[in-house]
């Protein structure tokens, strides 16, 4: 029910992603989308609560404040396209703010499962985290349907590896359970052909609860619970390491944007965008599976296993719904310019 509001709300006021040489889509979309999923994550977590308890805390505090305050900067930079620099400012005081509340990596572990303390470091770090996998979930949302893919996976992911450790963090994984739901009801709208885009707005909040989420659900868990969110998220972390690199071994800024991320390589060689997607997403079950079979005991890879079934059943509808849709467009448009 929000979608189609938002759509056309988007359409009437102009807040549409105009078609330029550096993306693919030929015709103005909306790009309001963070819109439907930060309510849509935001309304069902507090039914939840009014339904059972709110688990009080600065920490679960610091994770519903930050990532509607990452919601708020990419919805204001949808609309007035703010500079790079300044939106990199405010997503680092917004990092420093849920740090203070608690949302930091303050120990690692070695291979005996010692932890040592970060000491001063634990806030660069918790920062550079943060706002590092807030913009690189960002990077990848290039092509219909692949950022949206990847955060449902992942977020899974995250939830049963937030159940696996020890000690278990059912919040962290009742949140990550949360955003993947609301995730398939965006994809409704964004699969190819998309219309409607998650916007900087659903980027960032999605990115920041990735982020936060695996600070509080997986990197205070065991000894190599370090490790695990890398491996998790290594779809955008890859991606955005070599965007950065590339970008400043030929003298750009790294925040500016081009043509050169890995969906817009596999476009150039070839493959739909489509498949493009189905690839990408291929790779982020793929390493989730490796995470999760690390994290925790053979049930809670059986669980993945399951999880990821019906993920993919319920995207595969998704895309066949999208398609049929599409091809009843088509044949309306067809109709009405045969009637001409």
């Amino acid at each position: 029910m929000i979608l189609p509001f938002v759509i056309d709300f988007s359409k009437k006021e102009g807040l549409v992603d105009e078609p330029n040489e550096r993306k693919i889509h030929k015709v103005p979309i909306s790009r309001l989308g963070g819109i439907a999923i930060w309510l849509s994550t935001m309304a069902t977590f507090l039914f939840l609560v009014l339904l059972s308890y709110y688990p009080y805390g600065s920490l679960l505090s610091g994770i519903l404040l930050g990532g509607s305050l990452m919601f708020l900067l990419g919805l204001v930079d949808d609309i007035y396209n703010l500079p790079a620099k300044f939106k990199l400012v405010i997503q680092i005081l917004i990092a420093t703010l849920v740090y203070l509340l608690g949302v930091k990596i303050d120990v690692v572990f070695n291979l005996i499962g010692n932890p040592v303390p970060l000491g001063y470091l634990s806030y660069p770090i918790t920062v550079l985290w943060i706002v590092g996998i807030s913009n690189a979930i960002n990077f990848i949302d290039g092509v219909d349907g692949l950022a949206g893919s990847v955060i449902t996976v992942n977020s899974i992911t995250l939830a049963i590896i937030a159940l696996a450790v020890t000690p278990a963090y059912p919040i962290s994984a009742l949140i990550a359970c949360i955003l993947a739901g609301s995730m398939l009801a965006f994809l409704t709208y964004n699969f190819n052909p998309a219309r409607i885009f998650m916007g900087d707005s659903g980027s960032l909040f999605s990115g920041f609860l990735l982020a936060a989420l695996s600070v509080t659900g997986v990197m205070k868990g065991a000894a190599l619970a370090i490790l695990l969110p890398f491996i998790v998220l290594a779809v955008p972390i890859i991606d955005i390491t070599f965007a950065s690199l590339r970008r400043i071994l030929k003298g750009k800024s790294p925040f500016v944007a081009d043509a050169e991320h890995i969906h817009h390589k596999l476009l150039k060689a070839g493959f739909s965008q489509k498949k493009t997607t189905a690839i990408m997403t291929s790779a982020a079950i793929a390493v989730g599976g490796i995470a999760t079979y690390f994290a925790g005991s053979i049930k809670h890879y059986i669980c993945y296993i399951f999880a990821i079934v019906i993920i993919m059943f319920c995207l595969s509808l998704i895309n066949v719904y999208r398609t049929k849709k599409q091809s009843e467009t088509t044949s309306s448009e067809q109709v009405l310019n045969d009637a001409k």
